[in-house]
């Protein structure tokens, strides 16, 4: 992957990652309905910042796709689509003061630093059910979603998941981490 100041992919690394974007986006037309190709992929060549991100979603195991287009941005929409919450991801504390506050067995990072890293946004709870919406996300897994201040001020933070053919938000204490909670990560390209 680049490094971590020049957020560019070299040029086989852009050529593979568009490789498998453009197969996944055309294996999956049920996500993004009339919507073509071609345009992302003229949106991708033009930010070389946003294909890093992507690399970073892809290579944590979130299987980015296009899930629409927000015309208000004039961007089209990657959410991670894995199977279950990305591989990649997992065993995370919300957030660096939840991180801190762990008097032990501290994990390696937290969702909220890793996203920024990765230059994403953490799926909303109204994200996450959208993102149901087209497929079944989740059923062995959790993923955190973003939290309302007034819910992490109590140390609280939340997470959603598929079970039962339903979408179920839950909450947990924000230090906790678990081998099968991750997140899942939004970005307009």
């Amino acid at each position: 992957m680049a490094t971590e100041k020049k957020r560019e992919l070299a040029p086989a690394e852009r050529e593979a990652l568009l490789k498998i974007l453009q197969d996944r986006f055309h294996k999956n037309m049920q996500r993004h309905i009339g919507l073509v190709w071609a345009d992302v992929q003229d949106k991708l060549d033009a930010n070389a910042a946003k294909l890093w991100s992507l690399q970073a979603m892809e290579s944590t195991g979130g299987e980015p796709d296009v899930v629409g287009y927000d015309p208000e941005k004039d961007a089209f929409v990657f959410y991670d689509c894995a199977s279950e919450s990305p591989k990649g991801r997992r065993s995370l504390c919300y957030d660096r003061e939840a991180h801190d506050a762990r008097k032990e067995f501290k994990p390696e990072d937290t969702v909220i630093d890793m996203a920024a890293e990765m230059g994403i946004e953490l799926l909303t709870e109204a994200q996450y059910r959208a993102l149901q919406e087209l497929g079944i996300f989740d059923t062995k897994t959790s993923s955190w979603v973003q939290t309302p201040a007034a819910i992490r001020k109590l140390d609280g933070a939340l997470f959603c998941d598929r079970r039962y053919n339903h979408v179920f938000v839950y909450h947990n204490g924000a230090s906790s981490y678990y081998a099968a909670r991750g997140f899942r990560g939004a970005l307009w390209v």
